[in-house]
């Protein structure tokens, strides 16, 4: 009979769930019912009643130990899987808001606690950027020292301590506080997990929670890494830019201005922000290739001739080309780079390109430079009124410039007018 509880045991153990009792239950039932058929008279043999205890005991013990190393291998892949969606999951993340509430949303899949919640600091002030469970409704609320107290928070064991004032008592009865950091150590945050329970944090959940922690401020930190890098580059084409302007705009304030208007019609458009970025890295950029123009042609006060006109036509291949070894520029700059002098009707230059050929960022582009250009005293011409240059963009839609763009340009600049009234 044992070594059938024994078969019995093992081929329940496979099944999981609640079979794995089966052999506890049938074998104390198969004992009483051998024993009623033996004689109901008969004595109990001791050593009979030894072995079914230890029998019992046995298969008891090895199930409890056979399902705890399930639970513990369910756990463990619980984590595993939760750490590989974890990585996906972080990795397409667009920004540091997208990566600290995937971040959240996956350690909340764990069921560590209910209640977790990411505090960073924005200019001074420790803010609940996402959380879970009841620390959901302190998201965006900045977290300031309670009752008198004077002191500022500006360290991680203030910041849990007032984070977790703000909860019931009930809801904080087990609590955990990690800290979050990125490259070189640099600290972007802290990670806090409470529990209705009193049951305190195991070391296998520490270390759980801080792998996370670690996963996350490495993927904020990748983040900010690029946003500081984007930054420096976007400081640089501006200056760039406004520094090459001089040259050929001794007023100023052409490149800035086709900047804002170029990006504003984008954004009206529904461009994404890496296209508005790419549009605005070209505007910068535009007239690069005037570097290499002379100044007797580039400032001439009169009409240039057909040589003259060539010579300065060759500064969109020109900038193009110097822009080649920067290889953090998109292509959609390059482009408005290369193309932004190019017509809807195919006459422009340098390529002759036609309609939907020219590129996005260069059709949108050439709208807002023509009438910065048309707007602005220039040394061969005296500046067009407002009133006028509409309606020369208007009159060169389908022929210079893309007719849809256009129509959404004239838009955008009555409404911006309407705004004026209304002001």
């Amino acid at each position: 009979m044992a070594g059938a509880t024994l078969i019995l045991a093992l081929a329940s153990w496979s099944l999981g769930g609640g079979w794995r009792w089966t052999a506890l239950i049938a074998y104390p039932l198969a004992f009483a019912a051998s024993m009623f058929l033996a004689g109901r008279s008969a004595p109990l043999p001791l050593l009979d009643l030894i072995g079914a205890l230890l029998t019992l005991a046995g298969v008891g013990w090895v199930t409890l130990r056979e399902q705890g190393a399930r639970s513990e291998l369910a756990w463990q892949q619980n984590i595993i899987d939760a750490l590989r969606v974890g990585s996906e999951r972080l990795n397409e993340a667009r920004d540091a808001d997208s990566i600290i509430r995937a971040g959240v949303d996956i350690l909340n899949k764990l069921d560590i606690a209910p209640n977790i919640a990411f505090v960073a600091y924005r200019q001074g002030t420790p803010y609940i950027l996402s959380a879970t469970g009841v620390l959901k409704q302190f998201v965006e609320r900045p977290i300031q020292p309670s009752g008198n107290d004077s002191r500022s928070v500006q360290a991680d064991h203030w910041v849990a301590e007032e984070a977790l004032a703000m909860l019931r008592r009930e809801d904080r009865r087990s609590y955990h506080i990690t800290p979050v950091y990125g490259r070189a150590s640099a600290h972007l945050g802290v990670l806090i997990l409470t529990r209705p329970d009193s049951v305190a944090f195991d070391e296998q959940e520490k270390s759980v929670i801080a792998s996370f922690g670690r996963l996350l401020g490495a993927q904020l930190g990748q983040w900010h890494a690029i946003r500081e890098l984007r930054d420096a580059n976007e400081l640089t084409l501006r200056s760039l830019g406004a520094a090459l302007e001089r040259r050929d705009d001794e007023t100023g304030g052409h490149t800035q201005r086709v900047v804002s208007t170029s990006v504003r019609l984008a954004r009206r458009l529904g461009w994404d922000e890496e296209q508005v970025q790419a549009l605005r890295w070209g505007a910068y950029l535009h007239d690069l290739g005037k570097i290499a123009i002379p100044d007797r042609i580039l400032h001439k006060p009169g009409s240039l001739d057909d040589t003259e006109r060539r010579v300065i036509q060759t500064h969109t291949t020109i900038g193009y080309d110097m822009l080649q070894e920067l290889h953090f520029l998109p292509a959609e700059t390059l482009d408005l780079v290369r193309y932004h002098h190019e017509r809807w009707d195919g006459t422009g230059y340098p390529a002759g390109l036609r309609g939907q050929n020219i590129p996005e960022t260069a059709r949108v582009f050439t709208i807002v430079d023509v009438y910065d250009a048309l707007t602005n005293a220039r040394p061969y011409k005296s500046a067009w009124t407002r009133e006028r240059a509409m309606q020369e963009i208007r009159s060169q839609a389908g022929k210079q410039f893309d007719p849809q763009y256009v129509e959404a340009f004239v838009r955008m600049m009555a409404d911006q007018d309407d705004a004026r009234l209304v002001l």
